[in-house]
């Protein structure tokens, strides 16, 4: 008992000491319970190579599989949980003891948790845990096509980085911010035009941001001739479903650091 309070102080002390170094790396990794509950997970190291580690990956597989069985609404939370593995350490005494033994500084960065009520949660990770994606989709069928192309909706997800499902999320604050911004730019450009012009320029120019920024509304990558919203209602007519994308979650390692 005391040999291994001791390794705990030792290994606490190691942690604090690596704390403040820049932890950009890692890997994001999903784990998918029974179609339905899925988890996904950012866990940085300092370098690389510690992320391709076999120990490191082992690590954070065992961090994921923790989320999806956790009711920990946020990190602090999920931190103070007993760490499943061993039920005598929490969650932070496991990090802090692989910080020890792999020798950088490591940060379990962020976590979330989905549920497909009435359908199925599909996951894809992209460049060896670079980019990892949950979409969560209402079906009345699930079988092998449907899921096939919503692993194709979770690689447009990874390829073209939207910030919304469909143009129902996006806020009027931000709309109207983007107007102010269009019109600005509109104006300076055409100073000469009447405001009508300028009125329909902006529409125009805003419905092609949407296109961007929206998942449903972008162009689907593997066949441009369709948006993604077409490309979903063609699977779902050619499988008799009623399906819907409902939402997704996008993470990628180091974004924002």
């Amino acid at each position: 008992d005391a040999a291994v309070e001791f390794l705990r102080k030792n290994g606490q002390a190691k942690a604090e000491k690596k704390a403040g170094r820049i932890a950009a790396e890692g890997i994001v990794k999903t784990v998918v319970k029974d179609d339905k509950v899925a988890a996904i997970v950012e866990v940085n190291s300092e370098t690389d190579f510690v992320a391709k580690n076999d120990e490191f990956q082992g690590f954070v597989e065992a961090v994921v599989n923790q989320v999806v069985d956790s009711d920990a609404a946020d990190m602090d939370a999920f931190m103070a949980e007993a760490w499943e593995a061993d039920t005598t350490k929490t969650v932070k005494d496991a990090l802090v003891e692989k910080i020890a033994v792999i020798g950088e500084n490591l940060n379990i960065r962020r976590f979330e948790k989905v549920t497909a009520e009435n359908g199925v949660v599909v996951p894809y990770i992209h460049g060896g845990g670079r980019i990892g994606v949950l979409v969560v989709a209402d079906t009345d069928v699930v079988n092998d096509e449907i899921k096939a192309a919503l692993k194709n909706v979770a690689m447009q997800v990874a390829a073209m980085s939207p910030k919304y499902t469909s143009r129902d999320e996006v806020d009027a604050s931000f709309l109207e911010h983007e107007k102010e911004i269009l019109l600005a730019q509109a104006k300076q450009e055409n100073p000469n035009k009447p405001d009508n012009i300028i009125e329909k320029m902006i529409i125009g120019r805003l419905n092609k941001e949407m296109k961007e920024i929206c998942l449903l509304d972008q162009v689907y990558v593997q066949d441009s001739d369709l948006t993604v919203a077409k490309y979903v209602e063609k699977v779902a007519k050619e499988n008799g479903a009623n399906m819907t994308v409902k939402r997704f979650v996008r993470f990628e390692t180091g974004e924002g650091l």
